[in-house]
């Protein structure tokens, strides 16, 4: 999943900075319905993931049955915990 194809599929947009809160919003909607209905195990984590960047991710234990994949989330959680922190 290449991050600014879902910027375009979701939000209709190439670039973050050109997000309405109503193209944000809808974009969002449009994300968790995908995200429910998505049986590939990888797909769903990067769905996922772009979730979590904009706040807007399910709970891990509701998100995924399998805690290798809950395990996972956590990583992608702290790892985007320390990035902020380098750049702040």
């Amino acid at each position: 999943m290449n991050f600014d194809d879902q910027l375009h599929r979701y939000f209709g947009v190439r670039e973050v900075e050109a997000l309405t809160p109503d193209a944000l919003a809808a974009g969002i909607e449009h994300m968790c319905v995908d995200f429910g209905l998505e049986t590939d195990q990888r797909r769903r984590f990067a769905l996922w993931s772009l979730m979590f960047l904009l706040g807007a991710a399910p709970d891990l234990d509701e998100a995924f049955e399998d805690p290798a994949d809950r395990d996972a989330a956590r990583d992608f959680m702290e790892m985007m915990e320390r990035a902020e922190e380098d750049d702040g």
